[in-house]
């Protein structure tokens, strides 16, 4: 008697989380593609982890570069990974991690690339060495969108 006391209230206690319980079928969601078309301003800038955006001599806020149907177009120049403007690519357009600048008339250059929301603010991160041949000095350029 004991025992059937103890042991229906098992049994029906099992049924219900059993029969509760159902398997969701959840579908993968694709990324989308990334689109960094417009015009973007530096945000920061920073040269082996020291920020340089306040430095004396560089007006970063006059720098702008303006990503359009596979191009890109510098004004008013600033040390930058190109001289001059020319293409890019991304190495993939759901999950890029690398951006390709071909300036016009000189070699493929290739850098890293993040695209993060940093206060409900889309930005792109650069990582690059500035000259070929000093690659101790690493800068990373913020970029915002300005439009």
């Amino acid at each position: 008697m004991k025992f059937t006391k103890f042991f229906i209230p098992c049994i029906l206690l099992i049924v219900m989380v059993w029969a509760s319980c159902k398997v969701e079928r959840v579908s993968p969601v694709n990324e989308s593609v990334k689109d960094i078309s417009g015009t973007w301003k530096v945000v920061k800038a920073t040269r082996n982890g020291t920020d340089i955006t306040a430095y004396n001599g560089v007006d970063f806020s006059q720098f702008n570069i303006v990503f359009k149907s596979g191009t890109y177009t510098l004004n008013n120049r600033l040390p930058f990974l190109a001289d001059t403007s020319g293409t890019y690519t991304l190495n993939d357009p759901q999950y890029p991690m690398q951006i390709t600048f071909t300036p016009t008339g000189e070699p493929v250059i290739k850098t890293d690339f993040v695209y993060p929301i940093v206060t409900g603010v889309r930005n792109i991160d650069l990582t690059f060495s500035a000259n070929p041949g000093c690659n101790s000095n690493i800068y990373i350029y913020t970029l915002q969108k300005v439009n």
